[in-house]
């Protein structure tokens, strides 16, 4: 490098999009030896892979390098002079632009809302019709005792519709696979991939998911849907996707994180409006669960959308309802208006509501610690190619459908109870009662249960017409393996929610302690079923407010709210006591590093210098092309201190900070002079205003797209007018942990370390969001001893093993209840 260019050697590995080098290495080494030693950080989902650079993860079944999202309003030449009409701050604009971009705003939260919307409605109607073509023609080769021509039928088509599911997520969009939220959640929190929110992962995440779904897997849609509002609110934050030639040019107004930010908190909780037809819900999901960042107008916006989606549901259903939809108008969206029972409890019941919310939080802490293992297993897998995951898509789709279709031939066939008001059984639509290969004026509960839509089942399971329609011993079979489906089928290579197998089991289990308490509790099977999905919802996924109101908007039954707190307060309170709710454990595992709101108690005891590391690579404010262009090919940084030297200045001082995509952009305008000159004026004059606002996904410039000859390559570049002249600094004695809420809090993609005393160089390094992780704090300084949290499994093996206990002797009691 050049004299004049500054390589400081007590600086921080600045964030990468991917590559290493020594220092990453050496961090590896260290997060290996502390996982080793103390086994309670937890290295990323994948163990084979070897890690070049700390800043890779797993999107979906996709391993993919991440970089931080720019949520600050940078201030420099450029964004005073010319990005005022890239819109970075509204508050400084004319009256005619700041109403244009309000308008646009609530103008995209109109077409978000649209647009999930009817995405929602075309999933329900695809899965409705395609699961009821097979399960009717299942369910009419029964008929005609043509019981393996049914079989084969009934497991040919689910493996089809897999292989198309898996086919999609294999070969297009990796990032498609699981549920999406954990990504989402990672997005909102500032950490950003190419793959996580492409045309290409929404395109595969809606008819994925219908596959999935229809295919008969023990899985949701409610999860994919909260990813596909988020791809489409990206789609339209971004104006379009050019690869595809799918651009808008009245959209690039909201080229910057910060925007997008808050058109993909909308997506979310449109996504979950969508699925549940839940608006309220969705706001709250939102704002409870997926959103890091929230503030009253982004409430509002959002309200608006999740609106929007409902008002187009509630037409797009009505006009179903008139028989124009297929099987689609006989099974509607979810189970909205599905209990008429009245809520009438004492005091008994309530013991019974306390027993419900403490095995949904044990039952909740086991899957989460299920899925935890069985997502460690699938990694191995998934890791040998898009061949192998398809082979285990295969495979499960098997298991699901011999469990589907063969559990129900040890159930006994029951009389059709007298005086109903549906069909008993039910022949050629969905219902409660299916025939199955009971004789005339018979049904079987359990394949009411499982051959029918996971909605269906779910309205059968809420049902309170007939107290004793489905018996004892067939509520066990179907929830141990509803559990253990729901459990083996998250993480293969499909969009697969979480939701509805939560809702299924829990539902399960609270129908049958209602049973087996039904000679002291006053209150309906259904309702005792409808608390049992909310105890397990809030044992996995450790939420509250949101799941109150999501359950609540879908049953429609508001005198439920008392009951409904009580079950969630106590299954989260159990399950806190054993492990983390399933997204925060999925969002760990993936490798995402994401921020939590607290610091961690052991970073009191460091300080933001003793975190950096070197080495730190700094330009000057004019600097030689050849230095930079040097430094951009040899590193992966994405932020470069900016120091002014002498001529410049009397001694060198901090500028600010140079971000690698500006850099780029400066470089690719080949403005260069053969003088070392300030010539921020001119330069300036050269650039459009929306060269260097934030481009779509994979639309940047790129090092390689540089053509600099060697005469360039002696030149100089003014940095002025790019560089970020004001970014948020520490001083190298704060505390970590007040370093790292500040960083969270503001929203930081690199905070400046600058030195106490003024004789050193001007800055001490940068911190990103990988050097608060614990993976590096602790790899640095592996004396020092974290706050203590129970082994994961350590409470809960025992637990499983008491539950298998008392499981066997209720199914060996289960004679005496029959």
């Amino acid at each position: 490098m050049d004299e004049n260019s500054f390589n400081f050697n007590h600086g921080v590995d600045v964030e990468h999009d991917g590559g290493g080098g020594p220092l990453l290495e050496r961090r590896d080494s260290n997060i290996s030896t502390y996982s080793d030693r103390e086994g309670t950080v937890r290295e990323p989902l994948l163990k084979s892979r070897v890690n070049t650079t700390s800043q890779i993860a797993i999107v979906g079944a996709n391993i993919c390098p991440i970089e931080s999202l720019d949520y600050e309003y940078e201030l420099n030449f450029a964004t005073v002079i010319i990005f005022v009409t890239v819109f970075l701050d509204w508050r400084s604009r004319k009256k005619v632009q700041i109403f244009q971009y309000v308008f646009l705003k609530w103008a995209l939260a109109l077409l978000i809302g649209l647009s999930t919307g009817l995405v929602g409605f075309f999933n329900n109607l695809a899965v409705e019709n395609i699961a009821g073509f097979k399960l009717l023609l299942t369910s009419n080769l029964m008929l005609a005792h043509k019981y393996y021509q049914a079989f084969a039928a009934f497991a040919g088509l689910n493996m089809i519709l897999a292989i198309c599911a898996a086919v999609l997520c294999a070969l297009i969009a990796p990032a498609a696979a699981g549920s999406g939220i954990p990504e989402v959640k990672a997005y909102l929190n500032g950490v950003d991939a190419h793959s996580i929110l492409a045309p290409s992962t929404l395109f595969v995440k809606i008819f994925g998911s219908i596959f999935g779904v229809s295919a008969g897997f023990v899985v949701g849609k409610e999860g994919p849907m909260v990813h596909t509002g988020a791809c489409i609110a990206n789609l339209l934050g971004q104006g379009g996707s050019r690869k595809y030639r799918l651009t808008w040019k009245w959209l690039r107004y909201f080229k910057n994180d910060r925007d997008r930010r808050d058109l993909i908190t909308c997506g979310a909780a449109a996504g979950v409006a969508a699925a549940f037809r839940a608006p309220v819900g969705g706001v709250l999901f939102a704002l409870e669960e997926a959103a890091s960042w929230w503030r009253s107008a982004l409430l509002w916006r959002t309200f608006f959308t999740t609106a929007v989606v409902a008002m187009v549901l509630r037409s797009l259903i009505q006009f179903c309802r008139s028989g124009n939809c297929g099987l689609f108008g006989q099974g509607g969206l979810i189970m909205f208006d599905v209990n008429s029972a009245i809520p009438a409890y004492n005091t008994p019941d309530l013991v019974a509501i306390l027993l419900i919310g403490v095995l949904g939080g044990i039952f909740g802490s086991l899957y989460n610690y299920l899925v935890d293992k069985v997502l460690r297993t699938y990694s191995i897998i998934n890791e040998r190619g898009p061949a192998f995951k398809i082979l285990l898509v295969i495979t499960i789709s098997l298991l699901t459908s011999c469990c589907a279709y063969g559990l129900p031939w040890f159930a006994a066939c029951t009389p059709c109870p007298a005086g109903l008001e549906v069909q008993c059984p039910t022949i050629g639509r969905s219902g409660n009662y299916k025939s199955f290969q009971c004789q005339e004026g018979h049904y079987n509960d359990l394949a009411s249960l499982f051959l029918n839509t996971n909605d269906d089942a779910i309205r059968n399971l809420f049902s309170s017409r007939n107290k004793n329609e489905f018996h004892i011993s067939s509520l066990v079979i179907f929830f141990t393996a509803i559990y253990f489906l729901g459990v083996i089928t998250y993480g293969i290579a499909i969009p697969s929610g979480l939701f509805i197998p939560v809702i299924l089991a829990g539902a399960s289990y609270g129908r049958l302690l209602g049973r087996l308490l039904g000679s002291f509790a006053t209150l309906d099977v259904g309702l005792f079923a409808l608390l049992g999905a909310a105890s397990f919802l809030g044992g996995t996924m450790r939420m509250t407010v949101s799941l109150c109101v999501i359950l609540l908007e879908l049953t429609n039954d508001l005198l439920m709210l008392p009951l409904v707190m009580l079950v969630l307060l106590i299954s989260k309170t159990v399950a806190d006591s054993f492990n983390k709710g399933v997204y925060d454990q999925i969002v760990k595992m993936k490798g995402l590093p994401y921020m939590e709101a607290h610091a961690e108690p052991y970073m009191r005891q460091l300080v933001a210098g003793d975190v950096c590391s070197g080495p730190l690579i700094a330009f000057s404010g004019v600097e030689k092309v050849g230095n930079i262009l040097h430094a951009l090919r040899m590193t992966r940084h994405n932020g470069f201190p900016v120091i002014d030297e002498p001529p410049f200045t009397d001694a060198p001082e901090l500028c600010g900070l140079v971000l690698r995509s500006h850099l780029l952009v400066l470089l690719n305008g080949k403005k260069f002079t053969k003088n070392r000159v300030l010539t921020s004026s001119e330069l300036l004059s050269r650039f459009h205003a929306f060269d260097f606002a934030k481009p779509g996904s994979g639309k940047g410039i790129k090092i390689e797209d540089l053509d600099i000859n060697e005469e360039e390559m002696e030149m100089y570049v003014d940095l002025h007018p790019i560089t970020n002249t004001s970014p948020y600094t520490v001083v190298e004695t704060m505390s970590l942990a007040k370093a790292a809420v500040l960083f969270r809090e503001l929203g930081l993609r690199h905070l400046c370390v600058v030195p106490k005393t003024p004789v050193r160089p001007p800055i001490v390094g940068i911190l990103t969001r990988h050097d608060f992780m614990p993976e590096h704090v602790l790899g640095l300084y592996p004396h020092i001893i974290p706050h203590k949290h129970p082994k994961e499994g350590s409470r809960v093996l025992p637990v499983y093993k008491f539950l298998l206990g008392w499981l066997t002797r209720l199914v060996a009691s289960l004679p005496t209840f029959v």
